[in-house]
């Protein structure tokens, strides 16, 4: 069908979630309620004016650096956040590609729980990320690196914020690394994801243990899954777009995207457990999601869900994982075949059902 610009338009007409002067400081002092910060009344009073104005004047950004050379418009102001974050992701690319470098591995423990928070018990998939580190350790040529999404439920100013969507506006629209945050004028800080993109950048395997929550992944993960949108067609120069501007990353779009695969051919091993249902649809998810991405399936054996104390008290549900010596040996085994994965994709000796769907379409 042929498009017109009408077509292009932005969509309009949801309610502001402007606030007035009175409730943005309500808000804002409501983080202060410790009484040891009493004594500075007149002091928070400051800040709250200072925080105000910012959102007030939606200073989303307020510290920005002409872009340079290596954009298209190198005199467009670009936020020193998100030029901080591509250094980092190009960097991290190196890294990967240093074919002198160690193998590099990345263990994603997506559990929310925590002994050091309300829960005051470690998690299972935490335990399955040690057992799988240990493997990948015993090769002297391997970089493991864990990333443990509890964090976010148990350490002071850990957050992963929700994906704006972006993307489903435009692909051209969703910046690579992705410049929705931080948002100062909003509060939105404290995002992780600036030091989570550079970890699966570098990574040549990526093993993810979760358990099953109410029939999907646990929140922290889903959280970094849909932030990762940017890395699957994501825009890497948001000067092309001056930033968010829609109806500009719309008309760029149209004029043809390509997509590019920016975690393309690391491999993935996933790891699903749960105590009822659901670990068979959330593994598959997983594994579906990651392959959209083009990021490869390193075997059969990598690819696990199993329940633990099938049905049976959550309190006994560790002593029910001390008994599972046939999963902890799966896990081992994931890991193991993930390496081995990796391995033989450096030496040119793997093809995966990836890269053949890949090159039958460049057919």
């Amino acid at each position: 069908m042929q498009q017109t610009p009408a077509d292009l338009e932005p969509r309009k007409g949801s309610p502001s979630p402007r606030m007035d002067e009175d409730e943005f400081k309500r808000r804002f002092r409501n983080q202060f309620q410790d009484p040891a910060f009493e004594p500075l009344k007149a002091e928070l009073e400051k800040v709250t004016a200072a925080a105000w104005d910012a959102y007030e004047h939606s200073r989303k950004s307020p510290r920005t650096q002409k872009a340079g050379p290596e954009f298209a418009n190198p005199s467009y102001e670009l936020a020193t956040d998100w030029l901080a974050a591509r250094d980092a992701i190009c960097e991290a690319q190196h890294r990967h590609d240093d074919a002198n470098g160690p193998r590099r591995f990345l263990l994603i423990n997506g559990s929310s729980r925590s002994e050091h928070t309300c829960p005051g018990e470690i998690s299972k998939s935490f335990r399955m990320v040690e057992i799988a580190k240990k493997v990948l350790e015993q090769n002297p040529q391997s970089s493991v690196e864990v990333l443990d999404l509890s964090r976010i439920t148990s350490e002071y100013g850990r957050q992963i914020h929700p994906c704006k969507a972006c993307f489903s506006t435009s692909a051209a629209l969703c910046h690579w690394p992705c410049s929705c945050y931080p948002n100062y004028s909003l509060g939105q800080i404290h995002d992780w994801m600036n030091d989570i993109y550079p970890m699966w950048v570098e990574a040549h395997g990526i093993m993810i243990v979760t358990p099953v929550n109410w029939y999907q992944t646990s929140s922290p993960l889903k959280l970094m899954i849909d932030r990762l949108v940017c890395a699957d067609g994501g825009n890497p120069d948001p000067t092309t777009t001056h930033g968010k501007h829609a109806k500009e990353a719309k008309e760029i779009e149209m004029k043809g995207w390509d997509y590019p695969r920016h975690l393309e051919g690391r491999l993935f091993s996933v790891i699903v457990h749960g105590d009822t249902e659901g670990v068979e649809n959330v593994r598959r998810g997983v594994s579906d999601w990651l392959k959209s991405m083009e990021v490869e399936p390193a075997g059969t054996l990598a690819e696990v869900d199993r329940y633990i104390g099938y049905w049976e008290p959550y309190a006994t549900s560790h002593p029910a994982f001390d008994k599972e010596q046939s999963m902890q040996e799966e896990v081992r085994n994931a890991a193991r075949a993930l390496q081995e994965a990796v391995l033989a994709k450096q030496d040119g000796r793997q093809v995966t059902v990836g890269s053949r769907l890949k090159q039958a379409r460049e057919k």
